[in-house]
C-alpha cells in the first residue's frame, strides 16, 4: 500500500509533502488520459487540500474493507440505474454495474499511463476516491511507478526502472491484480459470481479501456496490438487472453471485435442493447452497430 502523498497541518495551514509529491510525474500523465477519454469520469485530486471535496469521498480501501460503505456504493449504483432506465435493478445487477464502472475507470488510468507514457503506476485502493452520487472517481496522482530506463522521469524518487517492454507489461498486470483483489473479495457475494467470472470482468475492463483509449486517439489498430501483447492468452488470475478477431463489413472494411470473458449484466437492464462484445450479441448485430457508427 502506497504512503499518503502529504498530510494537512491544521496549526500552520501548510501541507507537509511526502517526498514522492515533489516528483509527481504521473499528474500530467493522468490528465492527458482523462482529457482524451470522454467516457472516463475522473479527475486528479489533492485530498489534503482543505477545499477539495474528494477528501470527503470514500476511498477504494473503504469500499473493500467496510461493509457499510460497500452497501452505500451498491445502493447508489441501483439509484443511478433506476433514474436512467426507469426501473430498479436486482442487487446483483447493481453490484455488477458498480464493479464494472470502478474496474474500467481504474484500469484505464493504469493502462493509459502505460500506453501513453510507458509508465505503470502502483495505484493503491487508498489513492482512489469514489463519488457515491455520480460514480465519478478521483485519483491521488503521486504513486511509485515502473518505467523503462530512457524515461525522462526515471531518475525521480518515485520511479522504479524495469529492463524491457515485457517486464513493463508484467508490471501492469500485477498492478491491476494487486489493486482490485480486495474489492473482488468484498463484492463477490453481492455480484453472485465466482473467481473465474470476476477475473474475467477484470480482464474485459482492462482490455476494453485500452481499446477505447486507442479509438479516442485514432490509434485503434495500435491499441488492439498493445492489448493483445498485454494479455496474449490466459495469464493467471486472468482466465483468458484478448482474443481479438475481425468482422468484414459491406465495404470490405475489417472491424476488430472480441467476446467478453465475464459479464456486467447490462443486458438485464436493456435486453435489446446488450454490450457490443457480449456473447449474446451476434456478429451480424455487431457489424450493424459498427457500420451505423461510421
Amino acid at each position: 500500500m502506497s504512503e499518503a502523498p502529504g498530510s494537512w497541518t491544521a496549526a500552520t495551514g501548510t501541507a507537509e509533502r511526502h517526498p514522492l509529491a515533489e516528483a509527481c510525474a504521473l499528474t500530467g500523465t493522468y490528465r492527458r488520459v482523462i482529457a482524451v477519454c470522454d467516457a472516463l469520469d475522473a479527475r486528479t485530486v489533492d485530498p489534503y487540500a482543505p477545499d477539495d471535496t474528494a477528501a470527503l469521498m470514500p476511498d477504494g480501501s473503504e469500499l473493500a474493507g467496510d461493509p457499510a460503505v460497500l452497501d452505500a456504493f451498491l445502493v447508489a449504483s441501483a439509484a443511478r440505474i433506476t433514474a436512467r432506465h426507469g426501473r430498479a435493478p436486482r442487487r446483483d445487477v447493481a453490484a455488477s454495474r458498480a464493479l464494472h464502472d470502478y474496474l474500467w475507470s481504474v484500469s484505464l488510468l493504469m493502462s493509459g499511463a502505460w500506453y501513453r507514457d510507458r509508465r505503470v503506476p502502483r495505484i493503491s485502493p487508498r489513492d482512489i476516491r469514489v463519488d457515491l452520487t455520480t460514480g465519478a472517481i478521483g485519483i491521488v496522482p503521486c504513486q511509485e511507478f515502473a518505467c523503462l530506463p530512457d524515461d525522462p522521469a526515471a531518475t525521480t524518487a518515485a520511479a522504479r526502472i524495469v529492463r524491457h517492454e515485457e517486464e513493463l507489461r508484467a508490471e501492469l498486470r500485477a498492478a491491476v491484480v494487486d489493486h482490485v483483489s480486495p474489492l473482488l473479495a468484498a463484492i463477490g457475494p453481492s455480484v453472485r459470481r465466482g473467481p473465474r467470472a470476476l477475473w474475467g470482468m477484470v480482464a474485459d475492463d482492462l482490455l476494453s479501456g485500452l481499446w477505447y483509449l486507442g479509438r479516442m486517439m485514432h490509434q485503434e489498430e495500435h491499441a488492439v496490438r498493445a492489448a493483445t501483447e498485454l494479455l496474449p492468452t490466459a495469464i493467471p488470475p486472468f482466465p483468458g487472453g484478448a482474443d481479438f478477431r475481425r468482422l468484414t463489413g459491406r465495404d470490405g472494411r475489417r472491424h476488430p471485435t472480441r467476446t467478453r470473458l465475464g459479464c456486467c449484466l447490462y443486458y438485464t437492464i436493456e435486453p435489446e442493447r446488450a454490450c457490443l462484445t457480449c456473447p449474446r450479441t451476434c456478429d451480424a448485430e455487431r457489424l450493424r452497430r459498427l457500420e451505423d457508427e461510421d
